[in-house]
């Protein structure tokens, strides 16, 4: 199939992350695929290998698109151009009909089992009489579920974490016990506090931290290295860099859906920190998510990962319990984080559940 995937980037670089990596996985099946992006500038340090099958062009280019691919990804509500919908209702009155996807937010709430590939008919406008589908990622069986690579797993048992530390200037000092903590964050208020606990633990920590807000925040603490904490500041990472600094990292701090999803794959122990909305309506997204992502995982376990999540997202304050409460039981937590990861792993993926859903006359 051809696929056309719309996309407008808000703020973050999450929903151009989500959509780059569903380009990179479509392209690697064969399937030809267009992104149309308001904003393509992340792509410079994000995407610096580009898939041959993979083209990109800017929203204004989509009225040059004379064909309307087979499977159409509206991605998080961005809405497609009305030149394009146009084309694709002519298409439709040659029985020639686009599939159309509207690519939601990943979520572990009930509506998202509900409204997965729900029919959406246009009833007015350019578009009427075509039909949208509402596709969920999700973590069951009844989503769309997650975007994961065939040989992700291979490619992390291949992984050399030495080799790649060297490689990005990042000096390790293994031989003291020194563990590895990425930190991907917004502003979260328990980051000055763990820094002052990291600062006199016993086990020193080498904390690696991401280019853009995580590294602001850290200017703005003043944060400086000691001999139990040492601090080194990355550049902006390619995807594929992304990925091995969760594979390289002990405990990761991670922050929005693309980095959510990779942290599960990673099997490593993490912390996720939910994008803030001024209603808090984040708070019971972040509770769906624990209690999905617990499920099965012994009790005491389940305990102190749901604590640290509540920690990190202001959530937990009123029991005074300290920052470094979030580094507890890191080998249980690693035991839980690869079981987990097996689980979903045992579901079928995302780009694969996508490609079911064959056009109506060019299947």
């Amino acid at each position: 199939m051809s696929t056309d995937i719309f996309c407008k980037v808000i703020d973050n670089y999450g929903d151009i992350g989500v959509c780059w990596r569903l380009c990179k996985q479509l392209a690697a099946r064969g399937e030809t695929v267009r992104l149309i992006v308001d904003d393509a500038s992340a792509l410079a340090w994000m995407a610096t290998v580009r898939p041959r099958l993979v083209e990109i062009l800017s929203w204004d280019q989509s009225h040059q698109i004379e064909q309307p691919a087979d499977l159409v990804i509206e991605s998080f509500g961005c809405e497609l151009p009305e030149s394009y919908i146009a084309k694709m209702a002519r298409q439709a009155t040659l029985d020639k009909a686009s599939t159309w996807v509207n690519l939601e937010y990943l979520s572990a709430e009930h509506y998202a089992e509900e409204c997965h590939l729900l029919p959406s008919p246009v009833m007015q406008g350019t578009g009427k009489g075509l039909i949208k589908t509402f596709f969920y990622p999700g973590f069951t069986s009844k989503t769309g579920g997650l975007l994961r690579e065939p040989d992700l797993f291979e490619w992390q048992a291949a992984f050399d974490k030495a080799q790649w530390l060297k490689s990005q200037n990042i000096d390790w000092q293994r031989d003291s016990n020194e563990r590895i903590v990425s930190l991907f964050c917004y502003e979260p208020k328990a980051l000055s506090a763990l820094l002052d606990e990291l600062k006199d633990s016993d086990q020193p920590t080498l904390l690696l931290v991401t280019a853009g807000r995580a590294t602001q925040v850290m200017n703005t603490l003043k944060a400086i290295s000691n001999k139990a904490l040492r601090i080194h500041y990355l550049p902006y990472l390619t995807q594929d860099d992304y990925d091995h600094l969760l594979w390289t990292s002990d405990f990761s701090f991670v922050r929005g859906e693309d980095s959510l999803v990779r942290a599960m794959w990673a099997g490593k122990p993490f912390v996720w920190q939910i994008y803030p909305q001024d209603d808090d309506a984040h708070h019971a997204k972040l509770e769906a998510f624990l209690d999905v992502y617990l499920q099965g995982v012994e009790a005491a376990t389940a305990a102190q990962i749901r604590i640290a999540h509540r920690l990190w997202n202001d959530l937990d304050v009123s029991q005074n319990r300290p920052a470094s409460h979030i580094l507890l039981g890191l080998h249980e937590w690693r035991i839980a984080s690869l079981v987990q990861r097996d689980l979903w792993a045992n579901q079928q993926d995302l780009v694969s559940q996508l490609l079911r859903l064959q056009p109506q006359s060019r299947a």
